[in-house]
């Protein structure tokens, strides 16, 4: 049996995230294809999310109950608000029975306004390009965070039968057909063969990025988003993972010796004095957290340590199970704060029953680490 992945990703605009598998049963009828399982965008999200994709925070609801209670800690500049339904088009669809100014896909200005649409999207059949007459009941809609884009490119990674292999077929030029592209501008859409044994190299991966124009600390970024997507590509044994448009958005945010400074500062502001700081670097490993927790904790006038991780380049769940080997190996007793959204991290913090303190941000875990120090 083979299986037939197609995955169709926007994290950063109104279109939807679909993503769908096929099937064939069997050899005898190999052409034949199945349609057995659809996921809703919000689905394919936590997927991507999983195999350590960029994917701006966002919350699932049926009713405006569910909205109100998870928005308590969820606060943006700007919202989106994603009705969940399996059609392309809804932006521009309509709802029956209700305001003709309003699709299902929209943008909120505050946490009053995204749960009033949470109210008129709920429970409502959306009729889009694809739905037909009869439309779709919108059973969970999506809050997500509204990011402003720089740029868009596109990126597929597909399983080329001519080829044997893997080919990553992208293009500095996103956002629309890219078959236009190609016809149009043939010269913008490149392609990366991949071995398949090998897998994808970092050095490939910085070509794709640098062939999508980024640069700097961006083109790193970009290159480990596109080595996250490979692994979920062939983890899942899909046929083609594509992502249209993959963007750069505006102030994109960079750590580095300004990240401690500001960790500082913040704690500072919040009525306590920070001994020092440590920087663990980009190619950090569970057994250098280790030694730096050793360092830190050399000092016996040390009360806390906040630990706050840039989730970018640094993987998350490596500092925490580094955080949970320090805690066993030199039989810590200090609170730790950290303050990244990493599910997975959490998960192993949580899972490890040790005194960890957890914080959504830089902000909230400044103010407990400073409170722990107080009493």
């Amino acid at each position: 049996m083979y299986a037939y992945c197609f995955y169709s990703c926007s994290t950063a605009t109104p279109a939807g995230t679909n993503v769908s598998f096929k099937m064939i049963p069997t050899l005898s009828r190999p052409y034949q294809s199945v349609r057995l399982l659809n996921l809703q965008e919000y689905q394919s999200k936590k997927l991507l999310e999983d195999y350590g994709c960029c994917i701006q925070r966002f919350i699932v609801a049926g009713n405006r109950a569910e909205a109100e209670s998870q928005m308590n800690d969820f606060n943006r500049a700007h919202y989106m608000v994603k009705s969940q339904v399996l059609a392309g088009g809804r932006g521009k669809g309509r709802f029956i029975g209700g305001r003709k100014d309003l699709g299902g896909v929209v943008i909120a200005n505050n946490k009053k306004e995204v749960l009033g649409y949470v109210d008129e999207m709920c429970g409502k059949v959306l009729v889009t390009k694809q739905t037909g007459k009869e439309g779709l009941l919108v059973k969970k809609v999506l809050i997500c965070e509204a990011v402003s884009i720089k740029r868009e490119t596109y990126l597929a990674i597909l399983l080329d039968r001519e080829a044997n292999c893997p080919v990553v077929i992208h293009s500095p030029e996103g956002g629309m057909d890219i078959e236009t592209v190609a016809r149009e501008k043939p010269d913008l859409v490149y392609k990366e063969p991949i071995d398949i044994i090998q897998g994808m190299t970092k050095t490939q991966a910085m070509k794709i990025a640098k062939n999508l124009k980024f640069t700097g600390v961006c083109a790193e970024r970009a290159a480990h988003e596109i080595r996250c997507l490979y692994e979920l590509f062939t983890a899942v044994d899909a046929t083609m993972v594509e992502i249209n448009p993959l963007v750069e958005s505006e102030g994109m945010q960079v750590n580095g010796a300004g990240l401690a400074m500001a960790t500082m500062d913040i704690i500072k502001l919040y009525g306590a004095t920070p001994a020092n700081f440590l920087d663990v670097g980009g190619t950090v490993t569970e057994e250098a957290v280790v030694a730096a927790f050793n360092i830190i904790t050399s000092d016996p006038k040390v009360e806390a340590i906040l630990v706050n991780i840039f989730g970018g380049i640094v993987n998350c769940q490596l500092i925490a199970k580094g955080l949970i080997g320090a805690f066993k190996k030199l039989e810590l007793k200090e609170k730790v704060e950290e303050g990244t959204r990493a599910k997975e991290a959490l998960q192993d913090l949580k899972a490890s029953g040790l005194p960890l303190i957890t914080a959504v941000d830089l902000d909230e875990a400044a103010k407990k680490v400073v409170a722990s120090v107080k009493k």
